[in-house]
């Protein structure tokens, strides 16, 4: 898997609809009072940048011949019937390309070189939380600096660890009489405990019982979250190896 970066991504972008920004600091063209600039480009910090940056990567990779997947519109896959398979995914300006096509992984590299300004970055190690580690057995993929940032904001650094992710006669339900928790604390950790299952699937169980309470967090919900992380604690470099087959 080979990670790649685009240069001035929201740059030089066109625009489908009229923009008007206030003039520069700086701007020496002398302008009448109340008279505003016409943007003919995207600019960094545009709310329109990140849609006209996508859909002109998205018409590239189609003119390739790359099929956009309907699951996820940042994957794109090409087939080839002799050689394999291409794939690449796209983040913002981030770019991730594999498959065993490696006639085709390298055409696209160059063709991806001739439209836009991109940055080599090797063998992917990290990327949106996730560390990728490569050797001889296959890949292993893993969240530990996820965990510890997740361990330092909730003040759990040096909590006592425990050895289940879950009590496993638990019984969670709507507890009505409880304790209301703070909702927005609660769903954005249980938020961030979901993305961490893509790499966990043995939280997985638990975080789904836990997100039934997203509306309506009791103190019994969020006591078991806490224990979830105590879990975390005293597992923080569990993840899935890809073995070579």
């Amino acid at each position: 898997m080979q990670q790649y970066d685009v240069k001035n991504a929201f740059l030089h972008e066109e625009l489908e609809e009229e923009v008007f920004m206030d003039p520069p600091p700086g701007f020496s063209h002398s302008l009448l009072p109340n008279q505003v600039c016409i943007l003919e480009k995207t600019l960094y910090g545009l709310k329109q940048s990140p849609g006209a940056w996508f859909e002109k990567f998205t018409q590239a990779m189609v003119s390739m011949g790359y099929r956009q997947s309907q699951g996820d519109h940042t994957l794109f896959i090409k087939h080839s019937i002799s050689r394999g398979v291409a794939i690449l995914i796209v983040y913002v300006d981030d770019i991730i390309i594999t498959g065993d096509d490696l006639v085709e992984r390298d055409i696209l590299r160059r063709r991806l070189s001739t439209e836009f300004e991109i940055k080599e970055l090797r063998k992917l190690k990290y990327f949106l939380g996730i560390e990728v580690a490569h050797s001889t057995k296959g890949i292993f993929i893993s969240q530990q600096k996820y965990i510890l940032d997740l361990l330092k904001e909730t003040n759990m650094v040096d909590c006592k660890p425990c050895e289940t992710s879950i009590d496993l006669k638990h019984r969670l339900d709507n507890d009505e009489e409880g304790v209301t928790a703070d909702k927005g604390q609660y769903q954005r950790l249980v938020g961030k405990l979901i993305y961490l299952a893509h790499t966990r699937p043995d939280i997985a169980y638990a975080v789904s019982v836990m997100s039934q309470f997203m509306h309506n967090p009791k103190d019994s919900h969020l006591q078991a979250v806490y224990r979830l992380l105590r879990y975390l604690k005293s597992t923080p470099r569990k993840g899935i190896l890809y073995k070579k087959i």
